[in-house]
C-alpha cells in the first residue's frame, strides 16, 4: 500500500474499554457526573392578573446510574448529551422524562438526578412595600429503582428565629439568629416552590427580605419579638403545616439555628411518610 492509498483507508474500529466485561463482579451503586452546571429555567406561580413567567437560572446537576456487576464502567458523555438534549424549561413532568431517558439510554436499572439550583422570589417589605429579590435554594431530587419513579421537592428557607428563653429570662431584649428550614417533600399533585417556602416563613419568628427601610427594620424586630420559637418549635410548625397539606405525601424538615450567642447550631430534624402505618 503505497502513501496515497493509506492516508484513505477505512480505520481500525476503536475499543470500547467501557463495554469490557469486569471480572470482580461487583456491582457499583451510583456511577456518573457530580457538579456539572448547566443553564435551566424553571416556570413561576402565576400571580393574580398575570401568566407565570419563566426564570431563567444555573442548575448544579448529579445523574448517576447503577453499574451491574460484569460492566467495568459507564458511558459519562452520555449524561452531558442528555442534558444538552433539554435546552427547554425544566419541569416536574420533564425532569422525569429526562431521567427516564438516563436509564434507558445507558442501560441502567437504577438511576438518581439531582439539580439545584438559586430560585428568585420578589419580595415586598412589609411596612414600606418597597421590593427586593430573595434568592432560595432549590434542588429537583429524582430516582427510578425498582422499576419505582420518585420525585422529592427540596426548598431551603432562611428565616428569622428568636429565642423564649432568652426573652423570658432577660429584663430587655432577646437573641435571635437566622435559621435554615430545608423542607424536602414528596408530593402526590403539583406543588409549587413559592407555596414551600411561603408555608415556611409563615412558621418562623420573621421572614427575611432582601431590603427594609427603618420602618420595615422595626416591624420585624418587634414581630419577632412577639413570635418567639426554639428550634423544636420551627420544626414542629412546619411539620404540621405539611401534615396538614394533602398534597405531600411523605416529607422531611431541617431546622439548624446559627446561634448568635454560641459557637455551635442548634439542630432539629422531623421526617414522616403519611402513607406508613
Amino acid at each position: 500500500m503505497n502513501t496515497r492509498d493509506a492516508a484513505f483507508a477505512k480505520p481500525a474500529p476503536m475499543v470500547d474499554v467501557q463495554g469490557a466485561a469486569d471480572m470482580r463482579r461487583i456491582a457499583i451503586n451510583k456511577v456518573g457526573i457530580k457538579a456539572i452546571r448547566h443553564p435551566v429555567k424553571i416556570a413561576e406561580r402565576p400571580t393574580p392578573g398575570a401568566a407565570g413567567a419563566v426564570q431563567h437560572t444555573i442548575a448544579s446537576f448529579n445523574m448517576t446510574v447503577g453499574l451491574p456487576q460484569e460492566f467495568k464502567g459507564t458511558h459519562m458523555s452520555r449524561f452531558v448529551a442528555i442534558l444538552n438534549a433539554h435546552e427547554k424549561e425544566i419541569s416536574v413532568a420533564s425532569f422525569h422524562v429526562m431521567l427516564k431517558e438516563m436509564v434507558e439510554r445507558l442501560d441502567a436499572t437504577s438511576g438518581h438526578i439531582e439539580m439545584r439550583f438559586p430560585y428568585f422570589i420578589n419580595k415586598a417589605a412589609p411596612v414600606s412595600g418597597v421590593k427586593s429579590l430573595m434568592d432560595y435554594e432549590v434542588t429537583f431530587i429524582g430516582a427510578i429503582v425498582d422499576g419505582r419513579t420518585s420525585f422529592r421537592l427540596q426548598v431551603l428557607v432562611p428565616v428569622t428565629s428568636l429565642c423564649p428563653c432568652s426573652k423570658e429570662i432577660s429584663a430587655y431584649g432577646a437573641h435571635n439568629q437566622r435559621s435554615h428550614v430545608t423542607v424536602t417533600a414528596e408530593t402526590a399533585a403539583f406543588v409549587w416552590i413559592e407555596e414551600i417556602v411561603e408555608l415556611v416563613e409563615r412558621q418562623a419568628s420573621c421572614e427575611l427580605y432582601g431590603l427594609l427601610k427603618r420602618t420595615d427594620e422595626k416591624f420585624v424586630t418587634e414581630r419577632a419579638y412577639d413570635n418567639p420559637k426554639f428550634v423544636e418549635d420551627l420544626a414542629r410548625d412546619v411539620a404540621a403545616a405539611l401534615n396538614a397539606d394533602d398534597r405531600v405525601s411523605s416529607y422531611e424538615v431541617e431546622v439548624e439555628n446559627f446561634e448568635s450567642i454560641h459557637n455551635h447550631s442548634a439542630y432539629a430534624l422531623i421526617e414522616r411518610d403519611k402513607g406508613a402505618a
